[in-house]
């Protein structure tokens, strides 16, 4: 029977068993170590291409096989991990299908690919005499504790990681920009380095942190507006493949998140997924989308984790690179230390055996008969020539000063001179060796004097060798935070029933209020005067008797509400204006003074901050003198929702109504049209209409040849393709028209003003006939124009100014004959006074021909001449 002093309990196995196992993760599998920024399996595959290397190209498979015998852990993880190095395009040169990064497309099999390591590898990692060794896992063979390298692969590569209770995430950085930081911590100074992808694409840094944990970045695929209907993704973001993006893509559409009619991976050379929208849709609020719902952007949270002295640490990427450059200069220093050694050495041997030729010691040999006794002669011999650090030199003594004492191991590497050497040994070239090495001497011991500005020169070297091709290829840029909310496309819609006190998109049966989309925030305002924001969802109740709901806005600092209530605990009416930019959802705010049976006379929603004037006609029965008043909300300054407002009245309120709507008390508002979706916008996307105060229309002129009159509503929405001119009406500007009149068969030309006052109603201003066709139309404009027509088989083109042409007339007026028949073109020309700008250069302009208005010019017929054709006949 087993005693209990044997028996392991389950808490000393966890103890035990599981930390030693989390240890061995986090050291021998996850995390990278400092000194040359690899996880083990990396150090043993490129070590296993190092023994291997030849300069040719090896099968993949036989470098898993050779790595096997340092690596316990298998040929797939092997594989795995010489794959994605080789990627990285960095210290493997790949032969075959190496797979796609790009489209996440695999390599192909072990045995069909190749690989050999880079000049640039064999340069930074290598160097047997400064590796520190053990043996491998089964004790037949030696690796490196870590690679010598001397360049901080760890930034430029990359790396990630998942341990026990630990992970790691270092983002890969430039080539060339690391290469210039470690040049600048050698000089001193403090440097910055962000992350770049070979994938390109956009990352805003300005909460990268360093690399540390708590740090983020958000990287961005570059979007291209090809055209009105079609976005091209030239460049992706970090990690994410285009079937990754495409799929996001795919997936935001089918939830109505946004619009696109089409998407098509044409990535071969150069990533390109081209997007094709439906008509109407806006590209410039579609690329907003994507990268509010889509892979289009992502968000990377480092965590720079790395091993030193056996113990992870975490680090800033500025804290590691300054220790990468300290081992860097230390390997340095190694090298030189090893390579003075060994010129010493050299340079000591060659005197050595200098004199041993030269000298004929070797003779005094011939009649020895041990080999001690040999030894011992050379070494009498050679003394006669030479002075060593331990004997004393005197004053004008020619002797040949050597670096150390002379060692048995000395005089027996001459006597294993062959004779063949001997009697062909050439002093000249002896001396030109022995001076050059003296040479090579002198210039080491001054770098390692100078080992700060040689680690520099170093640097300096890599950067002018292998630094082409690498520059930054992710731009650095700020990002634009994205509302969800002004991107998202309306994809439902909502419905109130004010008596039960539900709004939903699910209530098709209820009064219809508008658009919105599933993500929105629905604000409502009831009787009682009380106030809440909720999320959409299919039915949401808020409260009995809505007097109010609409699609909220955070941060809406336009809309402004007019509030007149009734306290219930004074009986006294009070007046209010307040903005609602910011609210916890689904709380219940108190808009009247917070007392029972208040509740609210009237209630109006401004989008531009418009005053009102109401009258307010009190009950018969009240004591007041005047029962019919009028009050004006301009009087009353915009404050927070939860003030009191200003008293009205003290009199009970028998009926309030809108005598008539002021002008807005915020100022006059810019407004933008949208040049493919013709949706209006105050986001500045598209064609400024012009700044709109309260009672200003929209002048909207159509290719045919009418004009409407539109008030400002923010949910219009235009053809831009029938839209001649829009923008915001002035009375006082003329508009001037050029049409072909097909009546009377020839083009007219008429300036008017806006008469009517008739709000969405088309008015036609030329003739009616089917033939009739717009030319040109300007709107205040004062610019020459030019037009073109056909004459005996020659183009003319005539430049006239409109208001020298023709007076102000009726709108309804069929105007004066410009040209019998049809034109070719008309354009707006700079008019012969407007001054160019100037520029640096002392050299005269170049002269040009001047056309004065009025003047004729001929030109020979050329079908491809004119700008546009505006005949199709």
């Amino acid at each position: 029977m087993q005693s209990d002093e044997n028996i392991i309990t389950l808490k000393g196995m966890y103890e035990d068993y599981f930390l030693d196992y989390a240890s061995y993760v986090i050291l021998e599998r996850a995390v990278p170590g400092i000194g040359d920024g690899l996880k083990p399996v990396q150090r043993r595959i490129l070590h296993s291409m190092k023994v291997m290397d030849d300069g040719r190209f090896h099968k993949v498979a036989n470098i898993i096989g050779q790595t096997m015998q340092y690596h316990p852990h298998g040929d797939a993880a092997i594989g795995d991990a010489l794959v994605k190095l080789g990627q990285k395009d960095l210290l493997i040169d790949c032969q075959g299908n190496w797979g796609d990064v790009r489209t996440g497309d695999s390599a192909a099999a072990s045995r069909y690919i190749e690989a050999r390591l880079t000049k640039f590898a064999l340069e930074v990692l290598f160097n047997a005499k400064t590796t520190d060794w053990q043996l491998s896992y089964d004790g037949r063979k030696k690796e490196p504790i870590n690679l010598p390298a001397k360049f901080p692969l760890v930034l430029s590569q990359g790396v990630e990681g998942i341990a026990v209770g630990l992970s790691t995430k270092i983002l890969p950085h430039n080539f060339i920009e690391l290469i210039k930081a470690s040049i600048k911590i050698l000089q001193g100074k403090r440097v910055k380095i962000f992350p770049d992808f070979d994938t390109g694409g956009l990352i805003d840094v300005a909460q990268y942190n360093g690399g540390k944990r708590g740090g983020k970045v958000r990287i961005r695929a570059r979007l291209e507006v090809l055209n009105k209907k079609t976005l091209v993704v030239k460049d992706l973001p970090y990690s994410v493949t285009t079937t990754q993006l495409i799929d996001s893509i795919i997936k935001a559409n089918d939830k109505g998140k946004i619009k696109v009619k089409k998407v098509i991976d044409n990535t071969a050379k150069n990533v390109e997924v081209v997007i094709d929208l439906h008509p109407g849709t806006s590209p410039d609020l579609t690329i907003g989308a994507l990268y509010a719902f889509t892979d289009c952007e992502i968000s990377i949270s480092p965590n720079a984790c790395i091993i030193i002295d056996h113990k992870p640490h975490f680090l800033s990427v500025e804290e590691i690179l300054d220790i990468s450059t300290a081992n860097t200069k230390e390997l340095l220093r190694q090298e030189l230390l090893i390579k003075q050694n060994e010129l010493e050495e050299k340079w000591q041997f060659l005197s050595l055996e200098k004199i041993f030729i030269e000298e004929r010691i070797y003779r005094d040999i011939e009649e020895c008969e041990t080999w001690e006794e040999v030894i011992e002669a050379i070494d009498i011999g050679l003394k006669k020539y030479v002075v060593t650090p331990s004997m004393k030199a005197q004053t004008g003594d020619k002797r040949i000063k050597l670096l150390r004492d002379i060692t048995d191991e000395d005089i027996v590497r001459l006597t294993e001179i062959k004779i063949k050497r001997i009697s062909k040994y050439n002093s000249f070239k002896a001396n030109e060796m022995m001076a050059q090495i003296e040479e090579d001497l002198v210039q080491t011991k001054y770098d390692l004097k100078n080992l700060t500005d040689f680690a520099i020169a170093y640097f300096e070297n890599l950067l002018v060798t292998y630094g082409s091709g690498k520059e930054r290829k992710t731009e650095i840029t700020t990002f634009d935070s994205i509302t969800a909310t002004h991107v998202i496309a309306n994809n439902a819609k909502l419905y109130v029933n004010r008596a039960e006190g539900f709004i939903g998109y699910g209530m098709k049966g209820d009064e219809l209020i508008g658009e919105c989309s599933d993500i929105d925030d629905i604000i409502a305002i009831l009787k009682d005067g009380t106030m809440k924001v909720t999320k959409i969802a299919d039915k949401v109740f808020m409260g009995k008797n809505i007097l109010h709901v609409a699609v909220w806005k955070k941060g809406d600092d336009r809309t402004t509400y007019n509030l007149l209530y009734t306290d219930g605990g004074t009986g006294k009416s009070f007046a209010k204006r307040f903005h609602v930019k910011a609210i916890t959802r689904d709380r219940v705010y108190d808009l009247t003074a917070g007392n029972n049976r208040s509740k609210v006379l009237y209630l109006s929603s401004n989008p531009n901050g418009e005053s009102e004037v109401v009258t307010i006609q009190l009950s018969q029965g009240c004591k007041a003198k005047k029962k019919l008043f009028d009050y004006n909300f301009a009087d009353l300054d915009i404050k927070g929702r939860s003030s009191k407002g200003n008293t009205v009245t003290k009199y009970p309120v028998r009926k309030i109504t809108l005598k008539e709507v002021g002008k807005s008390t915020l100022g006059a508002q810019e407004i933008w049209m949208d040049e493919a979706s013709g949706n209006l916008n105050k986001d500045e996307r598209g064609i400024n209409l012009g700044a709109f105060d309260t009672g200003d229309l929209i002048l909207v002129i159509y290719h045919n040849g009418t004009y409407e009159l539109n008030p400002l509503e923010i949910t219009n929405r235009y053809m831009p393709k029938d839209i001649a001119h829009i923008g915001k009406l002035n009375s006082k500007d003329p508009i001037a028209a050029i049409y072909y009149d097909g009546e009377k068969g020839a083009t007219m030309i008429k300036r008017f003003n806006i008469e009517t006052s008739t709000q969405n109603q088309k008015f036609s201003f030329i003739t009616e006939h089917r033939s009739s066709k717009l030319y040109f139309v300007g709107v205040g404009s004062s610019k020459p124009v030019e037009y073109a027509y056909m004459q005996k088989n020659k183009r003319h083109a005539q430049i006239i100014k409109l208001e020298d042409t023709i007076d102000i007339k009726g709108w309804k007026s069929v105007g004066n004959r410009l040209h019998t028949g049809k034109l070719l073109s008309v354009k707006e020309v700079a008019s012969p006074n407007d001054k160019t700008e100037s520029n640096d250069s002392e050299e005269e302009p170049e002269q040009v021909n001047k056309i004065i208005p009025g003047d004729t010019i001929e030109f020979d017929v050329d079908p491809q001449g004119s700008i546009f054709d505006l005949d199709e006949d």
